[in-house]
């Protein structure tokens, strides 16, 4: 038998080595079944979980967020999006929790936009408008799990080609929606498609944020920050007038933090009646980007968690749970009710195929549609 001796200095040494070299834990990714389709397809998960305990679970009905978990400032874990605990209530009560909204996400007035001078008419399911793409948009469709790849940065690859004369818009859309965590707690969305005529896109995804817990209650203490001077009004049925609207001594100034219910109730703001609260765009830019920039942030005081968001998109919609009605029964087996959640949309402002100073929404053969999304998540202490 060989004996080996290291003096101390020489064993710490090595010690030390042994466990620099060690590499970092990666974040991992795993699939499962979520449920079945009425037709009996299945539906999958895939669970995105980092180091810090941080976790996503994406389905792929709807290409939509079911779970993300979170630290609060005391380490304690909570889900802090809205959603169902089974692939019945997606299907049954469609809300666009944590849904891929499209192939229009938003509204489009009465439905009806032209490209190249040829007129083209979608769904109207809100209202005299269309909304996050008709009767059938992306949220309602079963997606493909294309790929998943473990750390240092987990994602999951889904895809979905939108056949020609899809809800009346022209062209095959192939689309595919990149979910990805890293160990700096950023969740990030790629939005990618491709078509082979001339059509109009807009991505985003439409997750219900609850910082304190999904089904714990009211949002409008949270310190709302958004990254905007100016909105887009909007009309009685919440359509873009086309103006530019200046925040500054409004209810819809965020350039500095403020609880998002502060003005939530002023009345003498037709655009907060319009849409029962905040429902509109805000003008982070007058163009999209080509890396994701800071839109806005929200804290919550009560857990210390912190979400900012970014994407290269030019408008945020920002929307606070206006609607929720106390009829929906949540993963907490609690209701939701009016205020319970906000929603944060990158994307191009609503209607912009009706508005020409808005810019164009049309992609056309050969080039790619992206609206790159990051959500980072923290805490702040007390």
């Amino acid at each position: 038998m060989t004996r080996i001796t290291i003096a101390g200095g020489a064993l710490l040494a090595a010690l030390c080595l042994v466990i620099s070299a060690a590499p970092a834990k990666a974040a991992t990714a795993s699939r499962s079944e979520f449920g079945k389709m009425p037709d009996g397809r299945a539906i999958e998960a895939v669970t995105l979980t980092n180091g810090h305990g941080v976790s996503v679970r994406v389905i792929s009905y709807g290409a939509a967020i079911q779970s993300v978990m979170t630290p609060d400032r005391d380490g304690k874990l909570a889900d802090i999006v809205l959603g169902y605990p089974s692939l019945d209530g997606y299907i049954n009560q469609p809300q666009y929790f944590g849904a891929t909204v499209g192939r229009f996400a938003n509204r489009i007035a009465k439905g009806r936009f032209t490209i190249d001078g040829k007129s083209y008419q979608t769904p109207t399911n809100n209202g005299p408008n269309s909304l996050h793409g008709g009767l059938q948009g992306f949220d309602k469709v079963v997606w493909t799990v294309t790929g998943v790849k473990q750390g240092p940065v987990a994602s999951a690859t889904l895809a979905y080609a939108s056949p020609d004369g899809d809800q009346g818009y022209p062209g095959t859309l192939k689309t595919t929606a990149t979910y990805s965590l890293d160990e700096q707690d950023h969740l990030t969305i790629d939005y990618r498609a491709k078509t082979d005529k001339p059509t109009i896109v807009n991505l985003s995804n439409h997750a219900y944020w609850n910082l304190s817990g999904e089904g714990s209650g009211s949002v409008l203490d949270d310190l709302v920050t958004i990254d905007a001077a100016e909105i887009t009004p909007v009309d009685s049925t919440l359509i873009p007038t086309g103006a530019f609207q200046s925040v500054a001594g409004t209810p819809f100034d965020f350039r500095t933090p403020k609880p998002l219910g502060q003005d939530i109730r002023d009345a003498r703001s037709e655009q907060l009646l319009f849409g029962k609260g905040y429902d509109m765009n805000w003008v982070v830019s007058r163009t999209a980007v080509a890396a994701p920039r800071p839109m806005a942030s929200v804290t919550d005081p009560k857990s210390g968690r912190v979400i900012e968001v970014s994407s290269t998109q030019p408008g945020l919609q920002f929307y606070s749970g206006n609607f929720l009605d106390g009829t929906v029964i949540g993963k907490s087996e609690r209701t939701y009710r009016q205020s319970d959640a906000f929603v944060m949309e990158p994307q191009m402002f609503p209607d912009t195929p009706n508005h020409p100073d808005f810019g164009s929404a049309v992609l056309r053969p050969g080039k790619q549609y992206e609206n790159i999304i990051i959500f980072r998540f923290s805490t702040e202490k007390r």
